[in-house]
């Protein structure tokens, strides 16, 4: 049986578990081999859940190997944009191509305006924003080069077309990401090269483990006439991250071919609550 992405290769960062696995092991069994790399450590002060592990990325591998296809793993920060572009260089020479990207890392830490530091501020937009560009400046080129198109999803948020309460760090972020889309897609069109973003809203991956519901209710608790904002209009309030991979499997997919700069949400709604 076909997939839709057979023959090609798709980089995916934030790839150890959580969405990004999701993403992996969808984009393999539409046939496409996968580089994933991932942090798999110890992230900024103030993160409120547990860090990947290398065993985590040890076992996306696994995954994605069960589908049958290959796959190339490393442990790497996407503030590391030499180490980004060591990596996928030699995914390509291993794999011989690159067609897709998966800009997923990212990090959210719940605090209040008053309670965000520099520090906070500053290690959001490196991993959320400055990660984002290094991933598409490392993988680009080697699209560019060899003529076959291609399509490059980043991940933004539910925070990056409405807001984020008591994140305003990740609602910077996110809209940045939304803005970088469109800015990649004008530029990399003439490539044949698409460029659109995802918008999830609440996800259930590990990213709500640790303290982050405590985080979240502690914040809501500074005002709580803005803690319903996001709900959902269907049932359950949330995703499972297996339907941010489907989104993002279209997205990669010819079936998308025409669509570029688009910023599409899977956030039951939450964006217009």
């Amino acid at each position: 049986m076909s997939g839709r992405l057979d023959g090609k290769v798709a980089f995916i960062t934030g790839a150890a578990r959580g969405q990004g696995r999701a993403h992996a092991v969808r984009l393999a069994r539409e046939g496409a081999d996968v580089l994933a790399l991932d942090i798999a450590g110890p992230l900024p002060a103030g993160v409120p859940y547990d860090p990947a592990t290398p065993e985590d990325l040890a076992e996306t591998a696994r995954l994605v190997e069960g589908t049958g296809r290959r796959v190339l793993t490393r442990e790497g920060d996407v503030r590391d944009l030499e180490g980004l572009q060591a990596f996928v260089a030699e995914g390509v020479a291993a794999f011989g191509r690159l067609d897709v990207v998966v800009a997923n890392a990212g990090i959210c830490i719940p605090m209040t305006w008053d309670e965000t530091t520099p520090q906070v501020f500053q290690d959001t937009l490196d991993i959320n924003v400055t990660g984002v560009w290094n991933t598409v400046m490392a993988a680009a080129p080697h699209m560019v080069e060899a003529g076959n198109g291609g399509s490059i999803v980043l991940t933004s948020s539910y925070a990056g077309k409405k807001m984020q309460p008591f994140m305003i760090h990740y609602t910077t972020s996110k809209h940045a990401v939304t803005g970088m889309t469109r800015a990649f897609a004008a530029e990399l069109g003439r490539h044949r090269i698409r460029v659109n973003s995802i918008h999830p809203g609440g996800v259930a991956t590990p990213m709500g483990g640790g303290d982050m519901i405590t985080a979240i209710e502690r914040t809501n608790a500074s005002n709580p006439k803005l803690a319903a904002m996001g709900t959902p209009f269907i049932d359950p309030g949330y995703a499972e991250a297996d339907q941010i991979a489907d989104a993002v499997a279209f997205l990669a997919s010819d079936e998308a071919s025409f669509i570029t700069a688009e910023h599409l949400s899977i956030d039951g709604g939450s964006q217009y609550f």
